[in-house]
């Protein structure tokens, strides 16, 4: 399958998993935001790339919606897409299929603010890194 890349792959763990033995909000929550790591290790916001520049992340809004119930064992993928990269703002979407049926499981769609380390207060990305992804997406909002 082509599309957006894979930012997370994992299984589901009976440890994850509520009184229904469906993967719980919670897990849903920590497999989502590891693809966004990944995915923001993918745009070229990696740990140094902040630390460096005294820049943060922080998440503001998180809407998912479940649309299947995941249960021990199943495998499943995340692939991630920017929605938009402009200021201070950061929008995108990750889609959590399952790996037998290819069936869609869940979607999330993230708004994160760049922060100014110091201030504690939201600024605009660095230009730098806005570029790099214009050039990488292809342009501002893909």
């Amino acid at each position: 399958m082509t599309g957006p890349p894979i930012t997370y792959r994992g299984c589901v763990y009976p440890s994850e998993c509520d009184h229904m033995n469906h993967l719980n909000v919670a897990a849903y929550v920590n497999k989502f935001d590891q693809a966004t790591w990944n995915f923001f290790t993918d745009l070229g916001l990696t740990r140094e790339f902040l630390d460096s520049n005294g820049t943060g992340l922080a998440a503001v809004q998180q809407n998912i919606a479940y649309q299947r119930a995941l249960r021990p064992g199943d495998v499943l993928t995340i692939r991630s897409t920017l929605i938009e990269l402009a200021g201070k703002r950061i929008r995108f979407r990750h889609e959590m299929t399952n790996g037998a049926t290819g069936d869609v499981e869940a979607v999330a769609e993230l708004l994160a603010l760049c922060i100014d380390t110091g201030s504690r207060k939201s600024r605009a990305f660095p230009e730098d890194l806005v570029s790099r992804v214009q050039m990488q997406t292809g342009g501002t909002n893909p």
